[in-house]
């Protein structure tokens, strides 16, 4: 029997993190993306599953674990029936049987591979069923989405695969021009469909994020087009990755036993959808924020300093991150749920590009997470030892969270599930530095390389964007 939360009754009901923007129910925050006030949506309360109803999920395929969680978020907008509907067509094209399984590294080390999907990402996982929901919320009106999205790499080409040819959609995707593997990008810019823009920036990813939250945030730009957004600052991507925290947990032992996660981290969606499972009742032992050498979420959690450093280009791009859209999710939780001082506080950090976490914040993110700063060579060693000692070939961010992962020290009844969030031949160089084994693609990806390409290389600045999607765009009904 599929979980159900304690009160089914009522619509679910989304509140901004800066507390001056509607309320929304879940289609309104599916289309809607980023709040009005510049804040993001998070439901304004956490519904919460007994022990019983946990342990109800397991022997459960992926799609009915996955109906069982995010059926509380939905409720009021969609039906059962209708979100069984749409993830059976979202994960029926995802290349594992169990859309996301568990392969054990050693007595307690595991890795929960999220890429099975059509673009080899973890990112499929949420975005095939984002375009599901767009198009599931547009059939019937007259309304016409302009995606506006920044990429790191990876949510690009998921977000493209599901929505290219959709109607009523166009998509303009940005990402940093050189800062992205040759797969990545290819993944991307092979896509012809006519609703398709890419654009290259000449910046970095946090200069695309910014470009993006400008959009959202300039009233007369925004005014004249109904936007939306697929990066995770959008609640329902975030939702669908809450889904896989329960499907790997309830397989080693929950909620008898509480199981840990390590997570590759730079725009912090990921790891955050493990504290809503947490939220929600699933037994976290801890959840472990692993950064590369930008680490600004590192210092955040251990030391309190959220302070934007430049962005230091590394063979695990997808975290080449200084500002962490999500990690303000966490901070209004934390906090006190004080929309009114988060938004100062925010504001604060985007006028000095620095602030202090505060006593709040920091103890009550320090209750479930921990953190790590992973260089290059630790990340290499943690390559090596994944395929010398496990046989697994495994890619910069996942060897990433797997370093984290093993000098964590928790105890040994602990499992503890590192995030693969990415296949190994998006990556195919640094693997092979560190292996000297070369991934290739999956055969159904084998002539990415042969495909013709199209992109827009753009300046990172709002008046070159702007211009671009404005001539490209529907404008609003």
């Amino acid at each position: 029997m599929a979980a159900r939360a304690a009160n089914r009754s009522r619509t679910m009901r989304y509140i901004s993190t800066r507390g001056n923007a509607p309320e929304l129910d879940f289609e309104g925050v599916t289309l809607a993306g980023l709040a009005g006030d510049g804040g993001l949506y998070v439901p304004e309360s956490w519904p919460r599953f007994t022990e019983a109803q946990i342990a109800s999920l397991r022997g459960l395929s992926y799609v009915d674990t996955a109906v069982a969680v995010m059926l509380p978020f939905v409720e009021g907008a969609l039906s059962e029936d209708e979100l069984r509907a749409l993830c059976t067509e979202a994960y029926g094209r995802f290349a594992h049987a169990a859309v996301t399984p568990l392969v054990q590294l050693d007595q307690q080390h595991w890795l929960l591979e999220l890429f099975h999907g059509p673009t080899l990402a973890f990112k499929d996982v949420a975005l095939q069923l984002l375009g599901l929901l767009f198009e599931r919320f547009l059939k019937g009106t007259t309304k016409h989405l302009t995606i506006v999205g920044a990429t790191s790499g990876d949510t690009g080409s998921a977000a493209i695969d599901a929505l290219a040819g959709r109607g009523g959609v166009d998509v303009f995707m940005l990402h940093p021009k050189g800062r992205v593997s040759d797969v990545q990008r290819r993944q991307m810019t092979t896509v012809l469909a006519p609703n398709i823009h890419n654009i290259a920036i000449e910046g970095s990813f946090d200069d695309a994020q910014a470009l993006v939250k400008a959009m959202f945030n300039d009233r007369d730009f925004a005014g004249r087009f109904t936007l939306s957004a697929v990066n995770s600052i959008n609640w329902a991507r975030l939702m669908a990755q809450v889904v896989y925290y329960f499907y790997a947990a309830v397989r080693l032992g929950a909620p008898e036993r509480p199981v840990a996660f390590s997570v590759p981290t730079g725009n912090f969606g990921d790891v955050f959808a493990g504290y809503v499972a947490a939220k929600m009742g699933l037994p976290v032992a801890k959840l472990i924020v692993a950064t590369n050498v930008n680490d600004i979420l590192h210092r955040a959690l251990s030391a309190g300093d959220y302070s934007q450093g430049n962005v230091v280009p590394t063979p695990s791009p997808s975290m080449d991150i200084q500002v962490s859209s999500n990690f303000e999710r966490l901070l209004f939780d934390v906090g006190g749920r004080d929309g009114k001082a988060l938004a100062e506080q925010m504001r604060g950090f985007e006028a000095s590009k620095a602030m202090r976490l505060t006593n709040a914040q920091r103890e009550g993110a320090a209750t479930l997470f921990a953190s790590d700063r992973i260089d290059l060579d630790d990340m290499a060693l943690a390559m090596r030892w994944a395929y010398e000692k496990a046989g697994e070939v495994i890619d910069p961010h996942s060897a990433i969270g797997l370093a984290a992962a093993r000098r964590a020290a928790l105890p040994a009844d602990v499992p503890v599930v590192t995030l693969a969030t990415a296949h190994p031949a998006k990556f195919p160089d640094a693997v092979e530095r560190a292996t000297g084994q070369r991934p290739i693609l999956p055969s159904r990806m084998g002539d990415l390389f042969e495909r013709a390409e199209r992109y827009d290389t753009l300046p990172a600045t709002f008046e070159a964007v702007t211009a671009y999607v404005t001539e490209r765009a529907t404008p609003a009904a």
